[in-house]
């Protein structure tokens, strides 16, 4: 049986796990390997890819970069997600504000030595990103649709930084980008639908805070109507092996969205609708397998 010690240490522990988001944060990381082996470096045996010391490094201050990232959003957030989230914040309390900076500050360094470790270039990137996440947390994310721009793009810089690293640059690549970007960006709005109380609460200029939830919803549904066309262009144009199932299923599932999102007049179906997004997103992860099923096969055999 664990003491009250024990239990506690637990509960922060869990407490910071939560607020890093560590499962969103393995998602990641298995995006970003598996984009490595079957998108950007297809040719590469595969003990190559997943034994390469400087790709091991890169994905490594990502996660690390990206960890940060939450901590310093979320130490912003304090009170707006007490309001919108609070049971989540409640577990997040238990790790005081002055520990979580000093985590920020320790994950940041380290993202960047271990970076140091690839090239300069490396360095500059990510501390870059970093800079990119704190001028976001701190004044961007206030600003209705640039902040939402921005938090998209900062979401899709983990890949953008592999396949640098890769130096592949073909244009598939771009249009796999282009429809995870719109997914997310969609999503990113769809979330401010979610906590305009919260919004409110602190002063926060979101789109439906100023101009109603009307025309948020009208440019969500434009988001979604731009997402069919990458999700076309791979089904028809691109070799994506059996992934074109996925994007088939994509396309089915943005059109359901856009009924809901015609329908929905509740917080409970902006979850939904966001619930279904972030489905999409992980599933995407996982369906990268779908490229090259023989491939898969062989690995496996």
């Amino acid at each position: 049986m664990l003491n009250r010690k024990n239990k506690l240490l637990l509960l922060k522990l869990l407490s910071l796990f939560s607020v890093v988001r560590g499962y969103n944060i393995l998602i990641i990381v298995i995006a970003q390997y598996l984009a490595s082996i079957y998108i950007l470096s297809p040719n590469l045996p595969l003990r190559k890819v997943v034994f390469d010391f400087n790709l091991f490094l890169i994905v490594l201050s990502s996660s690390m970069v990206i960890a940060a990232g939450y901590i310093i959003n979320n130490f912003y957030d304090a009170e707006k997600d007490l309001i919108n989230k609070p049971h989540k914040t409640m577990l997040d309390r238990l790790v005081s504000q002055r520990f979580k900076l000093s985590t920020y500050f320790i994950l940041n360094f380290l993202s960047v030595l271990v970076a140091s470790y690839v090239s300069f270039k490396a360095v500059l990137f990510f501390s870059s990103y970093i800079f990119g996440i704190w001028v976001y947390s701190h004044k961007l994310k206030r600003i209705p649709f640039i902040g939402n721009f921005i938090s998209a793009t900062l979401a899709v810089a983990p890949f953008f930084v592999v396949f640098v690293y890769y130096r592949n640059f073909e244009h598939v690549i771009f249009v796999h980008a282009l429809f995870l970007f719109l997914v997310i960006l969609a999503r990113e709005l769809i979330k401010d639908l979610e906590n305009i109380a919260g919004d409110i609460a602190q002063n926060y200029k979101t789109i439906p805070i100023l101009y109603g939830e009307n025309t948020s919803k009208t440019i969500i549904g434009i988001l979604f109507l731009l997402t069919l066309i990458p999700s076309v262009l791979l089904i028809l144009k691109f070799d994506v092996g059996y992934m074109y199932i996925y994007f088939i299923a994509c396309v089915i599932l943005l059109l359901l969205c856009l009924v809901l999102l015609l329908r929905s007049d509740s917080k409970k179906h902006y979850i939904l609708l966001h619930n279904i997004l972030k489905f999409i997103i992980i599933a995407g992860v996982f369906s990268i397998l779908l490229i090259n099923v023989n491939l898969v096969l062989n690995r496996i055999l």
